[in-house]
């Protein structure tokens, strides 16, 4: 696993971290700052391969987007849900 790769599933994970801890509303603006960055890079890591699949197989670009577009959904409402959890945090 590239160093790149295991930089963002720490900066996830630890996120989660910040969001979920009780005394931890201050550092909730951090936790969805985290998230916010680690789905952006997941989503352009994701969109650049099928990008650069599409480019090599044209023939098969109508399948390629099938098959991007749900994992791309799921990982922006899992970073919106991350937002709420953090907004949560400062608010409750």
């Amino acid at each position: 696993m590239s160093l790149k790769r295991k930089m963002i599933i720490g900066a996830v994970g630890t996120s989660w971290m910040f969001a979920a801890t009780n005394p931890g509303a201050a550092f909730a603006p951090l936790g969805a700052g985290m998230v916010v960055i680690g789905a952006g890079i997941g989503i352009g890591m994701f969109a650049s391969a099928a990008a650069n699949s599409i480019a090599r197989q044209p023939e098969a670009a109508k399948d390629i987007s099938g098959a991007v577009n749900l994992p791309l959904f799921l990982l922006e409402g899992v970073a919106i849900i991350a937002l709420v959890v953090c907004i949560l945090a400062v608010v409750g």
